[in-house]
């Protein structure tokens, strides 16, 4: 049975006063333990966030990543420094990544590998731009983005990958992706998955959708078979609505 996972990217928000009063109103509140729960917070929190997170079972994760040890890439984070903080998890190939960092497919082939290597379970993301569904292509720019960042990625790996599909359009526009449309294109990732590594990894492996997921239409999404959890954006930034998102 696949344990449903719901992380929030706080993006570039929140200072470390910020942070540790936004995960304070979260970890005393009453929280769902069939559900993993994850916070990805700015690099400058990920210290204290860690300590305040001590005793509870919500997960830490880092929001990028470079994939070298170390080296002369001036304002970079290693898996070496996540590690020593206690990182859980690490967002990879998000589309803001890609769109404003000229993060590419082969960069997140490697920084998947790096996180792995490390002990860091990836979050990895993609999905199609509206122009890209306009023209009946979701399906092969998803699949391409999937396989290249899972080329060289071993079976007895996928366990600790999670994928979030994240239709570019829907980030931060305020629209959603249909259940329908959400649950087609986690079940189609989910069919990759499986011609690649076998039927009982595609039966393992959690899908997440990620695209405006708010209180409103988290349980309309998670009610889907397909959908294993939601990479939540604004709504993660509310303690309240994260909390329900949580507890759908």
């Amino acid at each position: 049975m696949r344990i449903p996972i719901i992380a929030g990217n706080w993006k570039m928000n929140n200072t470390i006063s910020e942070s540790l009063e936004l995960v304070e109103a979260i970890k005393t509140s009453k929280l769902d333990e069939k559900v993993e729960k994850v916070v990805a917070v700015p690099f400058t929190s990920l210290m204290e966030v860690k300590k305040s997170l001590e005793g509870t079972d919500i997960k830490l994760a880092a929001q990028n990543m470079h994939w070298e040890e170390k080296g002369a890439f001036t304002g970079e984070v290693s898996p070496l420094m996540l590690k020593e903080i206690g990182v859980d998890y690490c967002i990879i190939g998000h589309s803001e990544r890609r769109q404003y960092f000229n993060e590419t497919d082969e960069s997140v082939n490697k920084k998947v590998k790096s996180a792995l290597t490390h002990g860091i379970k990836p979050i990895i993301c993609v999905g199609e731009t509206l122009e890209e569904r306009e023209e009946g292509k979701e399906e092969e720019v998803v699949k391409e983005q999937l396989l290249k960042a899972l080329e060289g990625i071993e079976k007895e790996d996928i366990e600790n990958i999670v994928i979030a599909y994240e239709p570019v359009w829907a980030i931060g526009t305020g629209k959603t992706a249909s259940s329908e449309d959400a649950n087609h294109m986690c079940g189609f990732i989910r069919r990759i998955i499986g011609e690649k590594y076998g039927e009982d990894t595609k039966d393992t492996i959690r899908i997440q959708y990620g695209g405006s997921v708010k209180p409103n239409n988290i349980k309309e999404l998670m009610d889907k078979v397909e959908i294993d959890g939601a990479l939540v954006g604004g709504a993660s930034l509310i303690a309240e609505d994260f909390v329900k998102l949580i507890n759908y």
